[in-house]
């Protein structure tokens, strides 16, 4: 693998958030400067607790809706990892304003002040959902379907903005589309929890999880430790080719919501025999939903050296893990 960067100003918008604040600890581990932008309204202060005492670390209390607060946190870094964002879908068809105010305004704001800060290179978070309608599989980066959400929308006119503002002022940029990421850190609490630490809470709980559809819609799970090292990888790299590009962050396997079910159950079991008589519980298909998702991951692999280490299975072993130590007494 590629030196890995180290010594810069790396400014990670939405730090305090799940993939955001695991960004700021393999940032830190390398000997860089972090600033974390978060307003909390979706990171957690806990989150980033453990940094705050660190001197190479800095927290701006600021919103990317707000400019001012963009040019604030954009002085003096050299790259910028951009995961502020409103996910899910459901919020998106819920209330589309806000999460266009955060994911299309609040991204605009976040290239103009990287722009204007002369950054180096803007790495950002982008989404699987913009393969839309799209029934092809794996899902290759340059063939995409028509959004099936507000959500899908706002995360597709990042993509564009992003090249505009390469191809217009020279800001190099790389976007990384993530399917379904799951790890440490993730809330497995609110409306718009993400479904395996939310299944997971539930089984521990002994409630039954709730699938929605027949359970045989499939996705391409993917540890954070592989959404960690691609963008570290999407920072360090020297291969210009590489520069301003797409790319699918997965493992590159299919799992159905049953067999993702069997699995966590099976591994929450070795904590808690009785989790094996849980229940399992279906309803409805969720609004916006698309029926499967798997990544084709052989441009990441080609341009960036990608090589993703955890599969479903053993980054589940090492979620629950985690899960169980920090959620047992929830």
């Amino acid at each position: 693998m590629m030196d890995l960067i180290k010594n810069a100003n790396i400014l990670v918008t939405g730090g305090a958030g799940f993939i955001g604040s695991n960004l700021c600890d393999a940032l830190i581990a390398l000997g860089n400067k972090v600033v974390c932008l978060d307003n909390f309204s979706t990171g957690k202060p806990e989150n980033i607790q453990h940094l705050l005492v660190n001197p190479k670390f800095e927290l701006i209390v600021g919103d990317i809706r707000n400019i001012e607060d963009c040019h604030k946190a954009c002085k003096g870094i050299d790259f910028v990892l951009h995961e502020a964002a409103l996910g899910s879908v459901p919020r998106s068809i819920k209330d589309p304003k806000t999460t266009n105010d955060v994911n299309i305004t609040g991204f605009l704001n976040m290239l103009t002040a990287a722009r204007d800060a002369h950054v180096k290179r803007f790495v950002y978070a982008a989404s699987s959902s913009t393969y839309g309608d799209s029934k092809e599989l794996p899902k290759i980066e340059d063939h995409i379907g028509k959004p099936l959400s507000p959500y899908a929308i706002t995360k597709y006119v990042n993509e564009l903005y992003a090249d505009i503002f390469h191809n217009t002022y020279g800001l190099d940029t790389i976007g990384l589309r993530y399917f379904n990421v799951f790890g440490r850190r993730q809330d497995p609490n609110g409306a718009y929890a993400a479904v395996i630490p939310k299944f997971v809470l539930q089984f521990m709980s002994h409630q039954p999880p709730v699938i929605n559809g027949d359970g045989s819609y499939s996705r391409d799970f993917t540890y954070i430790d592989n959404v960690v090292q691609i963008n570290l990888l999407a920072l360090s790299t020297q291969n210009k080719e590489a520069l301003n590009q797409v790319y699918n962050v997965a493992f590159g396997e299919r799992t159905t919501l049953n067999e993702l079910v069997r699995t966590l159950k099976d591994n929450l079991i070795n904590f808690d025999a009785s989790i094996a008589s849980v229940d399992i519980k279906y309803g409805p298909v969720r609004e916006g939903d698309i029926p499967h998702s798997l990544a084709s991951i052989d441009k990441a692999k080609r341009l960036l050296n990608y090589q993703p280490k955890d599969s479903i299975v053993d980054g589940i072993k090492k979620a629950i893990a985690w899960y169980w130590e920090h959620l047992k007494t929830v």
